[in-house]
């Protein structure tokens, strides 16, 4: 059966091809090239429909003084990350030590210097780098094999390798004082190991970012794309894309997406049309935080005042928003299922926690008192539990707890920062964000940053990650779900130039 599967998948990718033929695009890539004197021609393809890169390439080898690969490739100056999974089609191949990856190069020239991020055919995985023109090629193995989650970082003259089977997080590996000078070649790679036969490998999840810059002053100001991820498969779609911050997807249960922009405007976009629309709430700028009750009706959002943060309800079509909390900061993160209460973090006498107010406006309860911060709390679709973030324990984690309060567990205990657990609508599933604990504080939850989203059972195992990507502070602030369980959404950031609006 995995035989056919596979075949199956080899034959639709390959009909895909031929059906593109005469429409092909390079993507996000500029040009393409056989680098090598006697290299044999090769391909790039870009598949739209799925925003896949399909290459096909020949080549004696990428080593010693002198290359031969198929190269899909870009011109870019500065630091940028390069993301991808990628995975040979083809059964053994011709050669084990066939490549593919990542890489940047000074020039096309066969001799030029260059650093790649490079998967072989029988699974080796490493850092390779020639330091100047012609010089012999360097190695350094990664501590993982057969890795198909593959990243090469520039920041300065320091290169990084994060690479991971998929599902488990990075490993990584660094080299320094590698100068390919400011404007190189940056792109995907393969190569045979074989001068007579190509090997074809597929690319998807390809994502090129440009790191919030060193000179500039901390904000939410970097571009934003709006991916839809699937989960049983982790294959990741660009569906929206803005050279300014937007945040927090909603998932409607008509097939829409609700963010909101950096100037606390809240839309509506279509995912059948590809269009948005304003959501008027007259007199209230969102912060990032809204959240769709269970039956889709309200919007609940949380609006900076001189108080500081305040929530308030409006239909989700637009409308005059009702102000439910008396005072601030209060920070709302989910309705109950029976629409009769919010949960919100709240800041009361010097401390955060979460308590719960009556959806219509009333008397706050406080459900959680421990000291350090609680916050993103949301109900299971049964309602039977409420889950948050606690820093108690020394690392953020993910915590539960009984509607009033009662029954507080830990839920996560790992070796990283985790922030606002999500609950599938079938009750089966939750996915949150992790922050690595040497980029940030425990307590903190900032933009731009190397993150995670992880895919845990409600009922409890290990942590799998889903997706790898440069975001942080407002890609996945809210509830996301799509309404089958099937899918979630979220947002990846990068540098995208100035903006003028």
């Amino acid at each position: 059966m995995r035989k056919f599967a596979f075949l199956s998948a080899v034959f639709a990718i390959l009909f895909s091809l031929s059906a593109l033929a005469q429409q092909n695009t390079l993507g996000v890539f500029d040009g393409q090239a056989d680098v090598g004197a006697k290299t044999k021609p090769g391909s790039g393809t870009y598949l739209p429909q799925t925003q896949q890169y399909i290459l096909s390439g020949a080549g004696e080898n990428i080593w010693n003084a002198s290359d031969e690969f198929h190269f899909m490739y870009k011109k870019m100056k500065g630091d940028f990350i390069l993301n991808a999974r990628a995975d040979f089609l083809g059964w053994n191949g011709v050669e084990m030590h066939r490549k593919m990856g990542w890489m940047v190069r000074k020039s096309l020239d066969g001799n030029s210097a260059h650093v790649n991020t490079v998967v072989h055919g029988d699974g080796l995985t490493s850092l390779q780098f020639r330091r100047t023109a012609g010089a012999k090629t360097e190695e350094i193995h990664s501590k993982t094999d057969h890795a198909s989650i593959i990243q090469l970082e520039r920041k300065g003259k320091t290169y990084t390798m994060r690479v991971a089977k998929y599902g488990e997080p990075f490993v990584t590996e660094q080299i320094t004082d590698i100068d390919l000078g400011d404007d190189v070649y940056v792109g995907v790679f393969i190569g045979s190991h074989n001068a007579d036969a190509n090997e074809t490998a597929a690319f998807s999840n390809v994502r090129i970012a440009v790191p919030f810059p060193d000179n500039k002053k901390m904000g939410m100001i970097l571009g934003s794309n709006v991916e839809l991820m699937e989960i049983a498969t982790g294959n990741r779609k660009v569906v929206y894309t803005v050279p300014y911050s937007i945040q927090a997807p909603n998932w409607t249960p008509d097939n829409k997406l609700i963010f909101n922009d950096e100037k606390g405007l809240l839309y509506n976009f279509d995912l059948a049309s590809g269009k948005s629309s304003i959501i008027n709430t007259p007199g209230v700028k969102n912060n990032n935080d809204h959240v769709l009750s269970f039956d889709g009706k309200m919007l609940g959002l949380s609006s900076n005042t001189k108080q500081g943060s305040i929530v308030y309800t409006v239909p989700v079509a637009g409308g005059t928003p009702k102000q439910i909390t008396p005072t601030g900061p209060s920070y709302l993160h989910g309705w109950s299922p029976d629409g009769k209460s919010l949960v919100f973090c709240g800041q009361r006498n010097g401390d955060f926690d979460i308590y719960k107010v009556p959806a219509g406006g009333g008397p706050e309860v406080q459900l959680t008192n421990t000291k350090g911060l609680d916050d993103g709390p949301e109900y299971t679709p049964d309602g039977k539990y409420i889950y948050f973030n606690s820093v108690r324990s020394g690392l953020m984690q993910i915590w539960r707890m009984k509607p009033d309060g009662s029954g507080q567990e830990q839920v996560t205990n790992d070796d990283y920062n985790n922030w606002f657990a999500h609950i599938s609508p079938d009750g089966k599933w939750m996915v949150f964000i992790t922050f690595l604990k040497e980029e940030v504080e425990p307590g903190a939850h900032p933009a731009y940053k190397h993150v995670y989203i992880r895919l845990m059972p409600v009922a409890g195992g290990k942590p799998k990650v889903l997706a790898y990507f440069y975001g942080g502070q407002g890609s996945i602030n809210t509830p996301s779900w799509s309404p089958d369980s099937k899918q979630i959404a979220f947002v990846s950031n990068s540098d995208m130039g100035e903006v003028v609006k």
